[in-house]
């Protein structure tokens, strides 16, 4: 969807796969049977259809949720490196080769690879940061956000393996409140009263985004009707599937909410994470503060 790309097509398809599960907030590991998603290309919305996922350690079954993204239009040329987005509008990458290599600089060893799909089934995103284009003002390198450890590592990857798109919500938690403020372009759309990591297992601070969305067959298991993941990882729960990825969910102990009592994901009600789950796309922004 960047003005540099063509159409890449891409096939239909399914996955199934089954968690090995853990006790807690966590979005747990899956086991891919059979891979693929669905891109539609360039400047067009992306959305994938449903995975169907099996909670055993919840004795749930859980689709992987579409995304939909809306296009990003191609900026006047400029050579060099470009701030991506706004302060109101944030840019997203969604991998669309069989694989996309992550680098410290352009042009140096790759540190990192990620596959179309990430261990849960659902596409692999990045946050966009900056792009950077050559002399001719073709996109070459776009640096990006990753989903992984350590929080907040950054690299580059190359523009033809990804596409993007414009997300326009961002989501700001304030641990010392608890509380969690949905904005959308830039303006306040509402706030809520969540519940946070406990003093043993602390949320993590930082600036995240979304990487998945799942939806449990069983709204009232432990994560309520959604979870949303996010590209945090806990600081202490590193023995963990995933290595303890943070997610912001529903749940079934309602009184939890305005306390600090979880693992170090972040509970909401489950109406108003209902609510959430419909505007937030991945990519989203997620600012994690104390």
């Amino acid at each position: 969807m960047h003005g540099q790309l063509t159409h890449i097509p891409f096939n239909r398809s399914f996955v199934v796969g089954r968690y090995d599960a853990q006790k807690g907030d966590e979005v747990v590991t899956v086991r891919e049977r059979r891979p693929a998603a669905t891109l539609v290309g360039v400047r067009r919305a992306l959305a994938w259809s449903p995975l169907l996922l099996v909670l055993v350690g919840c004795g749930t079954t859980a689709n992987v949720a579409s995304s939909t993204l809306p296009p990003v239009d191609s900026p006047k040329c400029r050579p060099g490196v470009v701030r991506a987005g706004s302060p109101n509008v944030a840019v997203a990458a969604v991998v669309v080769r069989s694989s996309a290599r992550a680098y410290r600089r352009p042009g140096a060893r790759p540190f990192a690879r990620f596959g179309r799909l990430n261990v849960n089934g659902f596409p692999t995103f990045f946050r966009v940061l900056s792009m950077v284009r050559g002399p001719d003002c073709a996109l070459r390198w776009l640096r990006v956000q990753l989903p992984i450890k350590p929080n907040g590592v950054t690299g580059y990857v190359r523009a033809q393996a990804v596409d993007t798109g414009r997300v326009r919500s961002r989501v700001v938690v304030d641990l010392s409140s608890k509380r969690l403020t949905l904005f959308r372009n830039g303006r306040r759309v509402f706030g809520t009263t969540v519940a946070v990591g406990s003093s043993a297992t602390p949320t993590p601070t930082g600036r995240y985004y979304v990487n998945q969305r799942l939806i449990p067959s069983d709204s009232g298991g432990p994560f309520g009707p959604a979870a949303i993941g996010i590209s945090a990882y806990s600081n202490v729960l590193t023995g963990w599937a995933q290595g303890g990825p943070i997610a912001i969910h529903g749940t079934n102990e309602p009184w939890s909410i305005g306390h600090a009592v979880s693992n170090g994901c972040i509970r909401l009600r489950n109406p108003v994470l209902r609510r959430l789950f419909k505007v937030t796309p991945a990519g989203t922004p997620v600012v994690i503060r104390q």
